[in-house]
Order: structure tokens, then sequence, then C-alpha cells
């Protein structure tokens, strides 16, 4: 399908042009940031999706954001999209595992691209994507907008100023309630063979948190995780009969914490409901289903090249929802902890929204008394990271940034191979060396060489060799 009634003058423009691949509820945060934030140095000049009712919902979003209305696409006309609507930059949102294809697709097609992350699900996908950028030279962005959030910016500062000294060990527990958790096994997330299972879904979003933090690679990785909370036993534990195909036909609807109401929620009325008519798609299935196949409790160890190292853990089915993590230093040690809002994709809640008094980040010297530091803070989406990373991709000339929080697929492979690795250690039951997944992965920018002799450098800064 290619339904074009858009007006020449949205391809005479200077501006840098962009396609999107994936029009779920994550893409419209582009589509705007394009089409009303940026619209001054960004234009839209085509969307695709395998679903034909969310084409035309994008193209009625342009409408709406007042910007000419682009030609819509289906998936199996990605390659015709790029050679009628010659973008400069294809942005990729669709499901975690179709990443690579559109990726390698559109560098090749000389395009650069930015994608949401996870970059892609596994380690020969991830090797596809590394060798298209070495191959076609063009740039690949990875959007990961929790380095952007303040209160983390903030605990990069403390690192590098090296207050707390060398950073030997973390501890790295992240919260999934059960209104956000519980949404990741109503979706296709519930399928690893589409999402890599949260160890790489979302935890791609933690291990880069705690690359970048530390300035560091991962090296080695062990892992071990289950499901046992999302189950057709705890359904009946929790009064109900069992699992159900989904909540739109559940006879227990009343009865179920859980039911998921589609047509309460305009946002998603429209993207789900009233699309499944084209692909089938239900967004509300049910959370105990016996055919999912991802875990709800996972910990991991992961040993890093400057010789620290992290104890993670992620558990999808918590009374709150956020996160503590601890850095011990050579010097002290760095306390960080945020309660977030509760969220569930796609309807009118701010995603990752901190709760009022939710932040708390101490500093506790080795010897003397222990500081709270006054959190930084903003407003929006993923707790103000949103738009920062926004002004990051689609400024001609963003600002510099001592933080370095841009990402390439350096950083993007650098996350997903912790969590790929974890998959694999669940398979096989021993230790993972990150090395042996991939090859030629080149140092981040934040990650400097380590010193063979003295102290270690400062987490991301960069040294000269």
């Amino acid at each position: 399908m290619s339904a074009s009634t858009s007006s020449p003058s949205v391809f005479a423009s200077s501006r840098r042009r962009y396609a999107i691949v994936g029009l779920g509820s994550r893409h419209e945060l582009y589509q705007d940031g394009i089409e009303k934030v940026h619209a001054a140095h960004a234009q839209l000049v085509g969307v695709c999706d395998a679903n034909a009712g969310r084409v035309e919902l994008a193209r009625q979003r342009s409408a709406q954001n007042g910007a000419p209305v682009p030609p819509g696409y289906r998936a199996a006309d990605f390659g015709q999209m790029l050679a009628e609507t010659k973008p400069d930059v294809v942005i990729v949102v669709t499901a975690d595992a179709a990443h690579h294809d559109y990726l390698v697709r559109a560098m090749e097609a000389g395009c650069d691209v930015i994608t949401e992350k996870p970059m892609t699900t596994d380690a020969a996908k991830c090797q596809q994507i590394l060798d298209a950028c070495r191959r076609t030279g063009r740039h690949c962005r990875v959007t990961f907008n929790y380095r952007y959030s303040p209160p983390r910016a903030q605990v990069k500062e403390v690192l590098m100023s090296g207050e707390i000294g060398e950073v030997l060990s973390v501890d790295f527990h992240w919260l999934l309630n059960t209104h956000h958790g519980a949404d990741y096994f109503r979706r296709w997330h519930s399928h690893k063979k589409n999402s890599g299972g949260l160890l790489v879904h979302k935890s791609t979003h933690h291990f880069d948190l705690i690359n970048w933090w530390l300035g560091a690679v991962p090296v080695t990785v062990m892992a071990s995780g289950r499901r046992q909370f999302y189950t057709p036993a705890m359904a009946r534990r929790l009064g109900l009969s069992g699992a159900h195909e989904r909540c739109l036909t559940c006879s227990e609807q009343k009865q179920c914490g859980f039911f998921m109401d589609l047509a309460a929620s305009p946002t998603l009325k429209a993207l789900y409901l009233d699309c499944e008519s084209y692909d089938g798609y239900f967004r509300d299935r049910c959370v105990f289903r016996p055919d999912i196949d991802i875990e709800d409790t996972m910990n991991v160890l992961v040993g890093y090249d400057n010789g620290a190292t992290l104890s993670y853990s992620l558990n999808a089915f918590n009374a709150w929802e956020g996160y503590m993590v601890s850095f011990n230093g050579t010097k002290g040690r760095l306390e960080h902890r945020i309660v977030e809002s509760v969220y569930v994709n796609g309807t009118e809640t701010v995603q990752g929204g901190i709760a009022d008094g939710g932040v708390t980040t101490r500093v506790i010297p080795l010897r003397g008394e222990a500081r709270d530091l006054v959190p930084w803070t903003s407003t929006g989406d993923h707790g103000g990271g949103d738009r920062l990373m926004l002004e990051d991709i689609f400024l001609p000339k963003p600002p510099a940034d001592k933080y370095l929080r841009a990402a390439d697929e350096r950083a993007g492979a650098c996350s997903i191979l912790v969590g790929i690795a974890a998959n694999r250690c669940l398979e096989t039951g021993a230790q993972v060396r990150v090395a042996d997944l991939v090859s030629g992965v080149p140092r981040p920018d934040y990650a400097p060489m380590p010193a063979r002799d003295g102290p270690l450098p400062m987490p991301g800064r960069r040294v000269r060799t």
C-alpha cells in the first residue's frame, strides 16, 4: 500500500528527511518530535507498518500536527518506501526481533538509522548490524533515553568526580509493579522470539546505565531466571479458574485484578482494538497464559573489564516500581533510589515518570558524614529524558555533552549482549564470555581502555592512549 497525499513541498525542503517504520504507541514520540518540536530542521517523508490501520492513524496524526501528510507503506513495501521517499534517516520502532532487518536494509540503501532499544534480540542479528555499520559507513543511533534523565545524569556526575574513588562493585535491583510489569506478559513481548525476554527488552536499559555509569565494557555473565508469577497456577491461586485467551472475552473480568479494558483508553482503542481486523494482534492477552515463555524473576552477575562486578536483579510482579542501585568504591559508597509512577504502555500516563519525592541519592565516604544530594529534576516522559534525547537527535548541532549520552551501535551491542549472554546462561547453566557471542565490537566513547597498572580512569572520562 502506498497512499500519498503529501504536498510536493515536503520533498523540496533542506530539512533532514526521516521515515518511521513501526507505528505503535512509542513511534508517536518521534513523529511529534519531527512534526511539532523540531519541524524547523526535520521532516517526516514516509511511515511504514505491517498494520494498515496504524499506517492511516500515523498519517492522520500528521494532519493533526499541521504537517504535510506523508505517504504510507505496508511493511512488505519498505524497500519501495526507501526508493520513493529517499529519507536521510530511518527510525525503527518495530517489534524488537525485526529491528536488524530494517536497520541493515536502510543502511545498505545509504540511510543513517535510529533504533529504539534494544538494538536487536540475539547475537547473530547483532553481528549483522555491526557488520552493516562497518560495510556501509552509515551511522546507527540507539535511543537510551534513561541516560538523559536528570537524576541518572547526576549519578554519572558524582562517579565522574571521583568522590567515591574507583568503583569495585555495584548492586542493582529493578522492580516492575503489577501494572507495568504485567503489561509485558500481555503483549508480543511475552515470547522470546519477539523480544528476547525481559533480560533483553527491558534490561537493556539497565545494563546500558551500568556500562555508561562505570565507563566500562562487560566481559563475563552468569544468570538465573524463571517464570513463577505469571502462570496458570498463579491465576488459580488468585481465585480465578485459570488462564484465559484475552481480557476482552474473559468470563472473569470482574474477579481479575489484571483485567485491561482496551476500550476505556482512547489511544489503546484506536491503535489496537480498532486495528485488530488488519492483523489479528490482541493487545490484551491474558497474563497467565501457558504459552508465555519469558521469565518474570531474573538475577545476573556481570564482570567488567575494569575489574568491577555487577549484581543485578529484575522482578516483574512487585508492589512498587523503580530501582535501588549502590556503587561501592575505594573512597566511599553512592546509593541511589527512584520510585517511579504507575505506567501502562500506550495509555495517557507518563512513561517512566518519577513519583513525588521518589528520588534519593546519598554519598557515604569511608570516613566522615554522609550527605544527601538534592536531586536534579525535569518534567516529561522518562523523567524528562525523552525531551533531551530528541534534542540530541534532531538538532542540527546539539550542544557538547560531557556525559557522552548519545549512544550508537557500540553501546547498543554492549547493552544487549549482557542480556543475550544471560539468556544463553539460562539455557546452558554455564558462564558466558561476551566476546564469544559476536566479533568486532568497538569500544564505546564512554569506555576508555582500563589502565594496566595504577589507578583506573574515572567512569566516562576520555583518556589518551
